[in-house]
This record gives C-alpha cells, structure tokens and sequence, in this order.
C-alpha cells in the first residue's frame, strides 16, 4: 500500500521518508501505550494528531490471539475504516497523511495524521441528561441508530462503540438555558473517531453487531436515557416499527440488553434500573 501526504503536510513532511519524518514531530502527548503514541501539533495555525506505531512485538501478538482478541498492529487498519466511513457519507477522522513500513506485522511502524475535530464535545462528556434539549437528545439518538445501521448494513463493526467514540461538531447546537439545542441553520453532526479496532467484511455477523450494541447501550444508560429513547433507537436501526422490531428480533434485542447489563455490573458492581 502506498504511502499519502496531503498537500497542506508537505513544508514539514516528506512523501520519501513520511515515517521517519512523523516520530520527529514535537506537540503534546495525548496518549502513550506500549508501541504507539498519539500526540497533537499545529501548522500554519491548523491542529492536528498523529498516531505512531511502533510494533507490539510477538509476544504481545500472541498473547491477544490467546486472549481471542485481534491485535492492532498498525495504522493501517485505521487508515482504511476512515476512508470507507468517509465513502459511506458518515462523519469521521479527515485524513492528511499515512505511512506504512515493513512486512513483519509484530515490527511493523507505520503512522496515521489526521486533522484535529475543534469545537467538539463528545457524547460522553455531555451528559445528555443535563445539558442537552429533550429535542436534541431525540436527534441524536436517531442519528446514533442511523449510524450503526448503515456501518453493520455495509460490514463495518467498531469494536469500541462508546458515546465518547462520538464528538458533536459544537457549531450546528446553541446553548440556551443551560441546555444545548439543535442550531436548524446547521446540519447535525457527529463524527465517530477511535477507529483502530474496527473490522471490515462484506457482513457484520450478528456477534459484532451485538459487541457494538450493547457497548453503546453500556456507556449510555447512566446518561438519563429513557425507554423511549431505547425503544427510538430499535426504531431507527431497524427501519420497522417498534412492534415489528420487537416481534421478529426480541431474541436479538435480548442479547443486546443481557450483554450491556453484564458490562454494567462488571464496572458498577450493581445492576442498572435501565437494564431489570
């Protein structure tokens, strides 16, 4: 795979020595784990993060597949569900640059620069319940559902699919009283990031779909979600009516509930009033 390099890149960047030339960046760490590194730097005043992959060495390779987990080995996998989101017309990471060296995948050093999503808030951070409109909040959780259908319908699953996986562009809402509302002058949108563990087939089997599901269902119900907005969300994702939906997948709505729970009371220790 060749490697990319936006124009706006190229006074601090080489095409010939991309790699090489990344690690040197200087800017502010944002995270460092064990053979990768994530940090932000600015051009020309324009904000930006570079992820840097190192390798993770066999032994940690092996070690995930013992653990039934895939190992993320690169940047490239990144790279490719960005591009494929952004084909798909939903909201995610701009990619600027990319760069990928060596065939052996437990060294392999590779790097994805993106540009910054400024004026955002994630999901997360929000608290639904508190600072956002009842209308709102109905918006998102359609736009939320909308998501998820359309990336499972075209074999895309998350693997982290979190409400802080989600960043609201802070320039379509107002702040009025306390609460943000939808700006109607400004298209909705969310842009979903942390796309390193994302997984890519012609289908979403029904287990990934259920992962990516309940993983968003998990991070949500502490956020003063109600029934209705859960029962919204089947709605949306499933195109059908709720009785409908209900009727023809209650055991795959099931399994959704039933895993959320187990993740909720792993974390909390307790079982969650949303979740009986």
């Amino acid at each position: 795979m060749m490697n990319y390099l936006a124009d706006e890149l190229k006074s601090i960047l080489s095409i010939d020595s991309l790699f090489d030339d990344a690690r040197q960046i200087e800017g502010k760490v944002f995270r460092e784990l064990e053979g990768r590194r994530t940090l932000r730097f600015e051009v020309d005043g324009e904000g930006y993060f570079v992820k840097l992959h190192f390798g993770i060495g066999w032994r940690e390779v092996f070690k995930n597949l013992f653990q039934f987990k895939l190992p993320v080995l690169g940047a490239k996998n990144e790279w490719l569900a960005v591009n494929r989101l952004r084909e798909l017309g939903i909201s995610t990471l701009t990619p600027v640059a990319y760069a990928n060296e060596g065939g052996n995948p437990a060294k392999n050093h590779s790097c994805l620069i993106t540009k910054a999503l400024d004026n955002t808030k994630s999901l997360e951070e929000l608290a639904l319940a508190s600072s956002v409109s009842l209308s709102l909040r109905r918006q998102l959780t359609s736009k939320l559902a909308k998501i998820a259908r359309l990336m499972h319908e075209k074999g895309i699953n998350h693997r982290d699919f979190y409400l802080c996986h989600f960043l609201l562009n802070l320039n379509c809402v107002t702040f009025v009283n306390g609460k943000y509302v939808h700006n109607s002058q400004e298209p909705l949108t969310l842009y979903l990031i942390d796309l390193h563990r994302a997984q890519m087939r012609n289908n979403t089997p029904e287990r990934w779909r259920i992962k990516d599901l309940s993983g968003l269902l998990y991070s949500a119900v502490d956020s003063g979600i109600s029934r209705n907005d859960l029962f919204r969300f089947i709605k949306a994702y499933t195109g059908k009516s709720l009785r409908e939906a209900l009727c023809t997948e209650k055991q795959f709505w099931l399994a959704v509930r039933y895993k959320a729970k187990k993740l909720y009371l792993k974390d909390h220790g307790r079982n969650s009033p949303l979740l009986p």
